[in-house]
């Protein structure tokens, strides 16, 4: 692929959409070469978009020149997906931060990309409204993140993922033209589902400059419960009674002991429940259901072996549970070890099976594995903790060979290798095994329709053949 010489190319970044815009300072260079994975790699320029017409500028200059661009949200994913591989232009939307409009008639907020998610769920809250999606770095990631990987949560369960609240969308292609696609119905059947198609397609298709989010009304009440449990399959087994007995929470999140060992060491044992298995439960609705709901759970939850439950009700006292939960990450990382954080999904009804594999896989291995995450869709973070990790290469073999038997066994259950944080880099080596040889000419031939001379995030899980 051509380039140019980064002083040229910055030069005329300035010139076409403002110096103030386009940096190449080496702090800024340096800033916006990696996300929260191992890999990174310095950019030529850094371009700071203030709009969509900024991105359709910048877009079909790269496109004239051959010029490979990198879209950037708020840099906090997993699999380094906005590591700008061939260098080129990092083009960042984190400054576009705008909250167009919440309109409570239509069930609608209309955003910019670079809006963190919690500040959204905050200013659609105050006005009675409920954005659901709700991933663990919700203070600090943002919706053009959460499109481009099409983010979850825990309250998946109950509300679905990104993309259902996806009405509508602006993006700008790879040759710079803007694409409108959906609007602000909540249905739709006027030709392909175009918006379906660029939510999740991790910047590889076009740049999303605005996007358009169905509002649920806000439930008026809420309660939580902590349940601990002597082991880690006997909380998942739960996972299945509480469903069996007609429940539906809006989240129904899981723990294993080492998780838990390594919360009570970072922020002590009152915090966390005695016990080898964990769940959190949270219910929403009306305020009696919600009340009526939480005491049949509890009484549940005691049936099935709890050595403790704990209720909440109310958003204040419910956050106190929550914030546990919210801990495990920053917990796991205070051991020292790297944690090799693997999003995988396996079928509802395979979560004991995956607690058994993670046992084998630890014995076999020797490495510590801690298993956490959204117990009530599949989605578990299965969590290989390795000391040297970085520093040793027949570490990071091993690791390797781990992460296969993982994603071997994970897709001969019908799962996934990924449920929310994307494929990116971090998983191009599964990415063969996962999707099919028809299905990855699909993905390729949408790629080439799209970006044919494949400027757009490049290197990544989807290459045009022929085209560098």
């Amino acid at each position: 692929m051509a380039s140019k010489h980064e002083s040229t190319l910055a030069a005329d970044l300035r010139r076409l959409i403002g110096a103030e815009r386009v940096s190449d300072d080496p702090a800024a260079l340096e800033a916006h070469a990696a996300d929260r994975w191992f890999a990174s790699r310095i950019p030529d320029v850094v371009v700071l978009a203030s709009c969509t017409e900024d991105v359709s500028k910048v877009m079909e200059y790269a496109s004239r020149h051959g010029i490979p661009v990198t879209p950037r949200g708020a840099g906090v994913g997993y699999v380094g997906g906005c590591v700008p591989l061939q260098g080129g232009i990092v083009l960042s939307v984190a400054g576009m931060q705008g909250i167009k409009e919440i309109h409570f008639e239509d069930g609608v907020a209309v955003v910019e990309p670079g809006v963190i998610t919690g500040h959204l769920q905050a200013a659609v809250r105050k006005q009675g409204l409920f954005y659901p999606p709700d991933p663990a770095s919700l203070k600090e990631c943002s919706i053009g993140g959460n499109l481009a990987t099409n983010a979850g949560g825990p309250r998946c369960l109950k509300y679905g993922v990104t993309r259902h609240y996806v009405l509508g969308l602006e993006a700008v292609l790879a040759d710079g033209r803007v694409l409108r696609a959906g609007g602000r119905t909540h249905k739709n059947k006027t030709g392909f589902d175009l918006v379906g198609l660029f939510v999740g397609s991790e910047g590889l298709l076009g740049i999303i400059t605005e996007a358009t989010l169905r509002l649920l009304p806000l439930p008026p009440a809420r309660a939580s419960l902590s349940a601990s449990f002597a082991s880690f399959p006997e909380a998942a087994a739960a996972v299945q009674a509480v469903f069996r007995a007609g429940f539906l929470p809006a989240a129904l999140e899981i723990a294993d002991a080492f998780t838990l060992q390594a919360a009570r060491e970072h922020c002590g044992t009152a915090i966390v429940p005695a016990g080898e298995g964990h769940l959190l439960l949270d219910l929403d609705g009306q305020p009696a259901s919600v009340r009526s709901e939480a005491r049949a759970l509890q009484l549940l939850l005691k049936e099935l072996g709890a050595l403790h439950v704990k209720k909440a009700i109310g958003e204040e006292a419910c956050e106190k549970l929550w914030d546990l939960r919210r801990r495990f990450s920053a917990s796991l990382k205070a051991t020292g070890l790297t944690k090799l954080n693997e999003d995988i999904v396996v079928p509802r009804g395979r979560l004991v099976d995956l607690a058994a594999f993670a046992e084998e896989l630890r014995v076999k291995t020797g490495y510590p594995i801690a298993c956490f995450g959204h117990a009530g869709d599949g989605n578990i973070h299965v969590n290989i903790m390795a000391a040297g990790y970085k520093e040793d290469a027949a570490v990071r073999e091993k690791v390797g060979h781990a992460l296969d038997a993982l994603f071997t066994q994970v897709l001969a259950w019908g799962g996934a290798i990924t449920g929310e944080h994307g494929v990116g880099i971090a998983k191009q080596r599964w990415w063969p095994q996962a999707v099919s040889e028809t299905g990855r000419s699909v993905h390729e031939a949408l790629k080439r329709a799209l970006d044919p001379t494949g400027i757009l995030n490049p290197d990544k899980f989807v290459t045009i053949s022929g085209v560098r």
